[in-house]
């Protein structure tokens, strides 16, 4: 592979990247993006398809009061209907009025599909691609053609695939993006082409890659070693069917594997920032398992891998986390060792008095005992820490729970209501109170806190915001043994706690103590370090 220079980012997120399931965006959702984007460092963002509804329409007419860094945007839309109106198409006079430097119009590069989609022979598909793009060229834009289907068509027909290239080639085409439409290509296949289509013209070669058989980045990353210089993509891998290419997985591939120079410099360390921002927008959960970008990329169990970690991360990790502005995680479990404590231990800012004695040992111990009952700490990382400070001595509960009732009542004003009675104990002083929720558990929450924050007023700010049961065991029915993770936020910092029990109401109780613990806790430790720094 000869050193390439200058790889163009072209972004299909607001366009390709909304046709997948699941995705809706406003007009100011694709504005918000498209800045983001901009500033990131993409050289070219395709905003929609004006001819085709008014929300792009919209779109595009709003773009246009933007100031963009370095950013093109773009217009997409197909060839003609027919060769006789050309000029008169109103998809074509939609990229027009549109009024962005660069357009890009697909057509057809598949025999099966101009015979049978479009009922025309090669002749006039040729016809209908030449002319398309000439009509567009000659009102001043840059035409990008995307030729549907290329490694369908190359397969069946490279004569015809190739033919319909040097149609786009003829009307003034800037560059030419080869598409694996169907996601099928394997990359031994789209390296054949590419050579091919490379050899044949003198004209930049882009690649468009979906995802239906995973091999879409594999596949865009074959294509630029071949020597394609343009690459289409969406972030996060949003698009039809199984996806696009994924940007966020392909762009630091190619600039810190392959070690290319991108037209426009973007900056890496964003990157994690970038996929999430988008994510939030679609209203989609983030992959957890994306590459480079998801939580769990540089997230270590075991606890061999740990230790290895805390040697030399490069016997575990292939980048390093903060290049693309992601962070190693070391999680604990049962599969944990010591090494996986000491980390945490480290990370939390916790001074494990004999780090090398029998602390980390029992810790680990009691760890896979409490996981082997159905505890997971994982994504209960303040229950964890909760454990970590009592086996050290530095934590005892902040108040005691002497006695608990809770009554559902149904149909009350056209309500399912609970009552919670409380009697809890702090430092000698016992507090009896009650409340109401819209069911046992939130009951129960507001009457622990109730009874709570005349001794701890900070507990007034905490509130749930995430609540998620799971059944352990099915085979039991209703007898299961159950888990609950519970997500809490104080306005500033956000944490979670775990309960397990056969009772839910029990294990949901476990969860919101260990809560309420965790913030005093916390409380502590800040009031601490205040009082030392100001002595």
């Amino acid at each position: 592979m000869s050193k390439l220079r200058n790889i163009e980012l072209f972004d299909s997120t607001l366009r390709d990247g909304t046709q997948g399931e699941g995705v809706n965006l406003s007009v100011d959702d694709k504005l918000r993006i498209a800045q983001r984007l901009d500033e990131f460092g993409v050289s070219i963002i395709e905003g929609g398809w004006p001819g085709s509804n008014p929300r792009d329409q919209e779109f595009f007419a709003r773009a246009k009061t933007l100031t963009f860094k370095q950013a093109k945007i773009c217009a997409f839309g197909s060839t003609a209907r027919s060769i006789d109106g050309v000029a008169t198409d109103s998809n074509l006079n939609a990229l027009l009025m549109a009024e962005t430097e660069v357009v890009s119009i697909f057509g057809k590069t598949w025999s099966l599909h101009a015979a049978r989609g479009l009922g025309i022979n090669a002749e006039q598909n040729s016809a209908l691609i030449e002319q398309s793009v000439a009509y567009l060229v000659q009102k001043g834009r840059r035409v990008i053609f995307d030729a549907e289907h290329f490694f369908d068509g190359y397969k069946d027909s490279p004569e015809f695939a190739m033919e319909m290239l040097r149609a786009a080639q003829a009307g003034g085409a800037d560059t030419l993006v080869l598409c694996d439409t169907n996601g099928g290509a394997l990359p031994h296949e789209v390296a054949q082409a590419t050579q091919h289509v490379l050899d044949t013209f003198d004209i930049p070669v882009g690649i468009h890659a979906h995802n239906d058989g995973g091999m879409a980045a594999a596949n865009t990353i074959t294509a630029v070693r071949t020597g394609a210089s343009h690459v289409q993509g969406t972030m996060n891998g949003v698009g039809e069917r199984c996806g696009n290419a994924n940007l966020s997985t392909v762009i630091p591939n190619l600039v810190l594997k392959l070690g290319l120079e991108l037209k426009h410099a973007v900056d890496l360390s964003q990157l994690t920032k970038m996929a999430n921002y988008v994510f939030e927008i679609m209203n989609l959960h983030p992959d957890d398992r994306a590459p480079f970008v998801g939580k769990s990329a540089f997230a270590h169990k075991g606890g061999i891998h740990v230790s290895a970690v805390m040697k030399d991360s490069r016997m575990y990790e292939h980048i390093i986390p903060t290049e693309v502005g992601a962070k190693r995680r070391v999680l604990v479990s049962d599969l944990s060792g010591q090494s996986n404590i000491r980390y945490k231990a480290e990370e939390l800012e916790i001074n494990l008095q004999d780090s090398h004695g029998e602390l980390p040992r029992k810790v680990v111990q009691h760890i896979k005992e409490l996981e082997h009952g159905g505890y997971q700490y994982e994504a209960a990382e303040a229950s964890f820490e909760l454990i970590l400070n009592e086996q050290m001595g530095s934590f005892s509960p902040f108040f005691e729970v002497e006695d608990s009732r809770v009554i559902v009542s149904y149909e009350r004003e056209g309500h399912n209501l609970a009552d919670a009675m409380l009697k809890v104990r702090v430092n000698g002083e016992v507090e009896h109170t009650a409340a109401d929720g819209v069911g046992p558990v939130n009951a129960l929450n507001k009457a622990l806190q109730k009874a709570l924050v005349r001794f701890y007023p900070q507990l007034s700010t905490v509130h749930l915001t995430d609540y998620k049961v799971r059944v352990l065991d099915g085979n039991h029915g209703t007898k299961a043994v159950v888990r609950v993770l519970i997500e809490s936020h104080d306005g500033e910092n956000s944490w979670s706690t775990v309960g397990v029990s056969e009772n839910i109401i029990e294990a949901s109780w476990q969860a919101l103590v260990d809560s309420l613990n965790y913030k005093l806790m916390k409380s502590k430790i800040k009031n601490k370090n205040i009082k030392e720094q100001e002595a």
